[in-house]
């Protein structure tokens, strides 16, 4: 088994069909063809079934599909790696960022890059903050930005100043003084939040979101006061909303860029961390 034959087979499991990804791959059906039997004859068993219409994955070609992107997308990140480290601040950087640390990352900071070195390129990737994780434990993404709380093991980080959650109040939920909130004021109201922060809250919110610039715009719509990390508020549409600092200290957050331990980074990737690790 070899990237080209993982490359071919996950042409076929996307395209659904041998012709259509021989058209993506710009060869012909025959050599497809005999690629894919020659993976089913190594790994002795069936990854496709063959139909007037196509074909469909087995329950083995959906694991070697699942498997194969991310070897394929590891092969990549290798190469852009060594490549970079040979020729220093050039090449593609590939960047993994959490959605809770939008208002923060990717920062204008990172156009530095593009000013020290032109031929330089960002590649980012979105995703949870245990996605982010995956992917810089697996070596696709070289550095990721994501938010506490998360597991440390393994990866090395620069965190960024603490940052209270806000609450986003509709005028007729409004609580608190002037400038603050305290969690018990909110007791008689709807909240609206992401599953970390209700799992910090210990309570059940009348709405779970799964990205902040949600949560704010659920509440900018009336459904209940909404909380998020502070930061967030730059890139969220908080209508005719009140913002007041959460008091708790204990639901505080930082941002952190991460990377892996024993991982020499390649230029590239130590300028993109040092300037990310700035965030404020």
């Amino acid at each position: 088994m070899n990237l080209k034959q993982l490359e071919y087979f996950v042409a076929i499991a996307e395209e659904g069909q041998i012709t259509a990804a021989a058209r993506r791959l710009h060869i012909s059906q025959p050599p497809l063809s005999y690629e894919l039997r020659e993976l089913e004859r190594e790994l002795d068993t069936q990854l496709v079934r063959r139909g007037p219409r196509g074909v469909t994955l087995t329950e083995a070609g959906r694991l070697l599909h699942e498997r194969a992107t991310r070897i394929l997308a590891m092969a990549t990140a290798t190469a852009r790696e060594v490549s970079s480290v040979g020729k220093g601040l050039t090449g593609t950087l590939c960047l993994a960022v959490c959605d809770s640390v939008a208002g923060l990352a990717p920062s204008a900071r990172l156009a530095e890059l593009a000013q020290l070195a032109p031929d330089v390129s960002l590649e980012l990737r979105e995703g949870s903050v245990p996605e982010v994780l995956e992917l810089v434990t697996s070596g696709i993404a070289e550095a990721g930005v994501v938010r506490t709380p998360f597991s440390t093991q393994g990866l090395r980080t620069r965190y960024a100043p603490t940052e209270p959650l806000v609450a986003v109040m509709p005028p007729a939920l409004e609580r608190g003084d002037e400038l603050t909130v305290l969690l018990a004021q909110l007791e008689d109201v709807p909240i609206v939040c992401d599953a970390r922060t209700a799992h910090a809250l210990g309570r059940a919110p009348f709405c779970v979101t799964e990205d902040a610039r949600t949560t704010c715009s659920c509440a900018a719509a009336g459904l209940g006061v909404g909380l998020a990390p502070r930061s967030m508020l730059a890139v969220c549409d908080t209508g005719p909303c009140y913002i007041k600092t959460l008091a708790e200290k204990d639901l505080e957050s930082r941002a952190a860029v991460v990377w892996k331990a024993d991982r020499t980074l390649s230029p590239l990737a130590e300028r993109a961390v040092a300037l990310l690790g700035e965030l404020c």
